[in-house]
């Protein structure tokens, strides 16, 4: 098994297992000799095994229209104890300016006002909704649930590339990972201590119950969908069987005088905390889009006055937009007195006439980014681009240099990943997913690895081929956190939806509906 790793190639990026003396770094000890033991044929066969068993139990994602297995490379990624640290340290503070941003923007205004961050920044994004204006969240929780990407840089560094608090998705493949590991990696488990995973629905469910309504002692919890045609389904089912709560579609919601209703075979019942995977636009036709058939009309109302709590809130997509992304270290300095724990990548705002004029010039070296773009989509690699492409790209940024960011090409982490018969480097990044209620914000241990799996490439998102890895972390000398059970849903008769629409609604329709399920929530995975 040996030679598997005598061909290893590590480059120009930092390589997390082997470094550049051909060493095995410390963390993966254990799981290189385990490697070493299996050989070539056991490895393949497990990698096959991963890959049935996913596509079995319904684990996909929804690539182009078509539902496929969730990529599951076979060998995990380790980070150290004191490497998690620092990552939990930089999330919960990240999460903690974000949510005095956005409270901000939609409130007094105040980093305005005192020059952080331009009025016009602000109003020219797509995601900056004046409908949001002045609705105060119960608990004063805006961020309920983030997935703040990062990447290691050439030096070992962990930076921020992106904030995801509209509605990240990823974390039931974290879980389902882990179940799947444990069957493949087994002995290795056995002599390494990893912080646990398996709690995360009870969290999440802690928060979306902190956030109801003042005087809800008991509240109703849901998950709102956009339908079976939407790219992240298995996620919203899974998470609405593993906390226990009704899985709906808008369908099913009624809203009047200011109170959300879940209807089912039994009648009515009241809505109090609405978990949303529906995007901003499709989720009220009263206040957004007019022909959105995903939504319920009166949800923003509902909210303005109190009678239900929508999570993720409506309009937190400001801070998901990558010009916004810029200021984020100014925000750590101006709302919590602090210096950031993880620094941005390097980023050029081209709405800067001195800064457009250099990316202009330098094109064919940096990534360039459209700052409302989700998964990958619109980015462009100056090194890897053609003639043709970057010149259209030039007259696009002359054109609204709003609409962009440029970054240096970050050459980002490899791990080893099974390729064929072999293992080969590939390149990596990290979405720690963190849970916030009202009194603690509480960053899942590891988070969701995604994994480029063509050679060379830097783009790591599911929807553009992607896959992902399983993320050890490694616990420290402090005692481990208690591992409690995950909820198992209520026995309960069978939920059934009350039809929105006629039995004989025409395709048209149905067409419609499901072009809209695609589009909403873009879920960037």
């Amino acid at each position: 098994m040996a030679d598997l790793f005598d061909d290893y190639a590590t480059g120009a990026a930092w390589d997390e297992m082997i470094a550049a003396d051909r060493g095995v770094r410390t963390p993966y000890r254990s799981l290189y000799d385990s490697i070493e033991r299996s050989g070539a044929q056991e490895l393949k066969a497990g990698v096959d095994a991963l890959a049935r068993a996913y596509l079995n139990q319904g684990i996909t994602f929804d690539v182009g229209g078509e539902e496929r297995p969730f990529p599951l490379d076979i060998v995990p990624r380790v980070i150290d104890d004191q490497a998690w640290q620092t990552i939990e340290r930089g999330v919960k503070q990240r999460v903690r300016a974000l949510e005095a941003f956005l409270a901000d923007v939609y409130g007094p205004g105040h980093a305005i006002r005192d020059g952080v961050v331009p009025h016009s920044v602000i109003t020219s994004s797509r995601y900056f909704y004046r409908a949001a204006h002045g609705i105060e969240p119960p608990n004063g929780v805006r961020v309920h649930v983030s997935g703040i990407d990062l990447i290691r840089d050439e030096q070992g560094q962990f930076r921020v590339l992106e904030d995801n608090v509209r509605v990240p998705s990823g974390v039931s493949y974290v879980l389902a990972n882990r179940s799947a590991m444990r069957q493949q990696w087994g002995e290795v488990l056995g002599k390494v201590r990893l912080r646990p995973v398996s709690h995360y629905p009870q969290r999440l469910l802690a928060a979306l119950r902190a956030a109801a309504p003042p005087g809800v002692t008991d509240p109703c919890v849901i998950v709102l969908t956009p339908g079976v045609y939407n790219s992240a389904y298995f996620e919203h089912a899974w998470l609405a069987r593993a906390m226990g709560v009704e899985l709906v579609e808008g369908r099913d919601l009624v809203c009047s005088g200011g109170v959300v209703r879940m209807r089912d075979t039994s009648g009515e019942r009241r809505v109090d905390v609405i978990y949303r995977r529906v995007d901003d636009e499709f989720l009220d036709p009263v206040q957004f889009r007019s022909d959105s058939m995903l939504g319920c009309p009166g949800l923003l109302t509902a909210a303005r006055v109190g009678n239900v709590t929508i999570a993720n809130a409506v309009g937190n997509g400001v801070a998901d937009d990558k010009l916004i992304y810029t200021y984020l270290p100014d925000f750590v300095r101006y709302y919590l007195s602090e210096e950031p724990e993880l620094p941005n990548v390097d980023t050029w705002r081209l709405e800067e006439p001195q800064a457009l004029e250099e990316v202009l010039d330098r094109l064919d070296e940096l990534v360039l980014k459209p700052v409302d773009g989700a998964g990958g989509m619109g980015l462009v690699i100056g090194p890897q681009a053609s003639s043709r492409e970057l010149d259209d790209l030039r007259d696009r940024l002359v054109a609204n240099p709003r609409g962009w960011i440029a970054q240096p090409v970050v050459q980002l982490s490899t791990v080893p990943t099974v390729v064929g018969d072999t293992i080969a480097p590939r390149h990596v990044d990290l979405r720690p997913f963190a849970v916030n209620d009202g009194n603690d914000v509480w960053v899942l241990p590891g988070g969701l690895t995604r994994v480029a799996l063509v050679e060379g490439s830097l783009v790591v998102n599911s929807s553009q081929g992607g896959g992902s890895k399983d993320t050890w972390v490694l616990a420290g000398e402090r005692r481990q956190a208690t591992v409690a059970s995950v909820p198992r849903a209520p026995e309960r008769s069978e939920h059934h939806r009350m039809p929105a629409l006629d039995a004989a609604v025409d395709t048209e329709i149905q067409q419609q509906q499901q072009q809209q399920q695609q589009q909403a929530g873009p879920e960037p995975c």
